[in-house]
């Protein structure tokens, strides 16, 4: 049941991954061909921000899927649910919230 969960989770942030690595490159490839004075473009935000913001948020995709693959190696290894810091084990409601926690909320 948790290895289906973390399956899940691990689908969804793929997916978003993806999204946004296809919406990355399309803002290259426009901004690119471009010679827009975007920087004193009062209408809006500039190229570099929204390639800034969208490279964020792909490496937080990234991170959440190496986060949830970790938690199945602890999952294959019998130490899903274990406080990686002091051995005890992680309450019910923090692996609920955040299913690849690594420490409890002591820990943490």
């Amino acid at each position: 049941m948790v290895r289906d969960e973390l399956l899940r989770l691990r689908a969804r942030a793929e997916a978003e991954a993806a999204s946004l690595a296809q919406d990355l490159e399309a803002l290259f490839l426009a901004s690119r061909d471009s010679n827009a004075d975007d920087e004193h473009d009062p209408e809006g935000a500039t190229i570099g921000f929204e390639r800034a913001q969208l490279t964020a948020l792909l490496a937080g995709a990234r991170e959440r899927i190496a986060d949830v693959d970790d938690a199945l190696r602890r999952v294959d290894a019998g130490t899903y649910g274990v406080c990686e810091r002091c051995g005890r084990p992680i309450g019910d409601e923090r692996l609920a919230a955040r299913p690849f926690a690594r420490f409890c909320m002591a820990c943490a």
